[in-house]
């Protein structure tokens, strides 16, 4: 068939995004269903703290972090088509490993049944406690390993397929995909994992487990056959494709127009090395030893130094260092949150209603990737340039988190309210500032910043995650004050104080280090 650029485009981007949006989906719903039935379901079994429970996420964070590192350059490597069979394929089956922690416990300690265990006290119920800890860390080190590829893949297959001006709205569009997840599992983990215990499936949590990890198998059988790069795609015609490389023209000219100073930025290709020791050394201090900043130089054994040139890596790092733990902190401990405060187990109808509302809540994101759009549609801005006034206005709307603990004293629904509208926020922040790394970086590159993008998220995931564990268990046993509030309330003001602000300072850190568009340059 003869394809001409007047004939009508295509448009398979969308089922592209379609496929992200659902990859995206599973991906959150596996990494709920610990979420929505630890501290109800699974706690009682193992004698869970709630430092338990943090320990197993920030687990799951740091892997995350440190596997989004690799798993950026990975997709770049191998390519988005095998990279994401890998990726959804580990993480299935780290969601099914979850299942077994049960059993792996009572091997281990050589106990007879689940009511053997959830009967023990003393040491053996601290032995207990222990063992199963670390068999959900193995477990969540499996899924972070495999999920870390999701963003990467997702971004990647964006900047393929989508041009600049579309990107934060495609982003926005299979982000949602997280909102979606967050917003299911409420609505069918707890019933699961209810219904098999009632008629003696294990304890029912096992099964959620099973069913939600299945999903990711049945999304690989279809993505082999859906996904092909645009040029090579029988799907995409002429038209689509020059729709879809419009920018490339333009990236040209500009480049010819402002080449950078000899010396000023290194080579792409090994830019997310220096960027990557840079962060260790970072970081190290308060959440790695110094033996992971030894092993990066050993493993990798090239330059450090020339990594500070690139202010881009920095301001994206940074800016996605002090936000995405809020999200993480929504996910992991909003159930808790309504568990502890208002004595609603998850599987409540209220508490799932509560839960419900959140989330539909958050879906309003999906039009926080349009408003950079609208915003050079009509001011005729840089898509950078644009996206910092769309981005600023989310990092606004968390302020509300200040409002969530005093408001709730009168109903449960105003923080539910309050956290769904930061969480809107965030995925509209989120989304634009993944297309950040789409604007600065070339195509070939961009798997790998969003890799180290990934990274920092979960680096922030684990510090929130691991901080908050011990400080509501403190606040519980100490009965600690804080803004008129006591015991676990009064930890929970002070996480959700930090929540309000991290986006103002993530947009300081964008401003201040990339005040202007700047692209980095092959």
């Amino acid at each position: 068939m003869n394809r001409t650029n007047q004939e009508r485009m295509t448009k398979y981007r969308w089922v592209i995004c379609g496929m992200l949006f659902l990859a995206t989906t599973i991906n959150y719903m596996d990494r709920q269903v610990l979420s929505l039935t630890w501290k109800d379901f699974i706690a009682p079994d193992f004698h869970w703290t709630d430092t338990d429970y943090g320990n197993i996420a920030a687990v799951f964070a740091i892997v995350y972090a440190i596997a989004n590192l690799f798993s950026g350059r990975f997709m770049d490597w191998i390519g988005v088509k095998r990279g994401y069979l890998w990726a959804i394929g580990i993480w299935s089956l780290g969601a099914c490993m979850h299942a077994l922690c049960g059993l792996a416990t009572m091997w281990h300690l050589n106990l007879g049944s689940t009511q053997e265990m959830i009967a023990a006290t003393g040491d053996v119920a601290l032995a207990i406690s222990t063992v199963s800890t670390y068999c959900f860390m193995i477990s969540r080190f499996v899924l972070g390993l495999g999920e870390s590829g999701n963003f990467p893949a997702a971004i990647k297959v964006t900047a393929e397929y989508f041009p600049k001006k579309d990107r934060a709205y495609a982003t926005s569009i299979f982000n949602s995909g997280s909102t979606i997840g967050a917003l299911v599992a409420p609505l069918t983990i707890p019933l699961l994992a209810r219904y098999f215990k009632n008629i003696g499936v294990g304890n029912g949590w096992e099964m959620a487990f099973i069913i939600i990890g299945a999903l990711g198998f049945l999304w690989l059988g279809a993505w082999i056959f859906i996904y092909q790069k645009p040029e090579e795609n029988k799907y995409v015609n002429e038209a689509e494709l020059v729709y879809i490389h419009q920018d490339d023209v333009a990236e040209k000219e500009t480049t010819k127009e402002a080449t950078p100073e000899k010396g000023t930025i290194p080579m792409l290709p090994n830019s997310w090395i220096y960027f990557t020791l840079g962060i260790v050394v970072l970081i190290s201090a308060f959440v790695f030893s110094a033996w992971l900043l030894i092993l990066a130089f050993i493993l990798l054994n090239l330059p450090f130094w020339n990594f500070y040139k690139l202010a881009q890596t920095w301001a994206i790092f940074l800016a996605k260092l002090v936000t995405d733990g809020v999200w993480w902190f929504f996910l992991f401990w909003t159930p808790a949150y309504i568990s502890d405060v208002y004595n609603l187990p998850s599987d409540n109808p209220t508490a799932m209603l509560l839960i419900f509302t959140l989330y539909a809540i958050t879906m309003l994101a999906i039009y926080g990737g349009k408003l950079p759009t609208i915003i050079m549609n009509r001011t005729g801005q840089h898509a950078y340039d644009a996206r910092l006034r769309a981005m600023f206005i989310f990092a606004v709307v968390p302020l509300l988190a200040l409002f969530a603990q005093p408001l709730g004293s009168y109903s449960y629904w105003f923080p539910v309210i309050i956290i769904g509208l930061a969480g809107a926020a965030h995925q509209s922040w989120s989304a634009n500032l993944f297309s950040v790394a789409s604007d600065l970086f070339p195509k070939k590159a961009v798997g790998t910043m969003t890799g180290i993008n990934g990274m920092a998220g979960g680096i922030g995931s684990y510090c929130i995650n691991k901080f908050s564990g011990q400080l509501f268990d403190y606040a519980d046993q100490t009965q600690m004050t804080f803004m008129g509030f006591q015991g676990k309330p009064a930890g929970y003001f002070i996480i959700f104080c930090y929540c309000a602000i991290a986006y103002i300072a993530g947009w300081t850190i964008l401003k201040l280090l990339v005040p202007k568009y700047k692209a980095v340059k092959s």
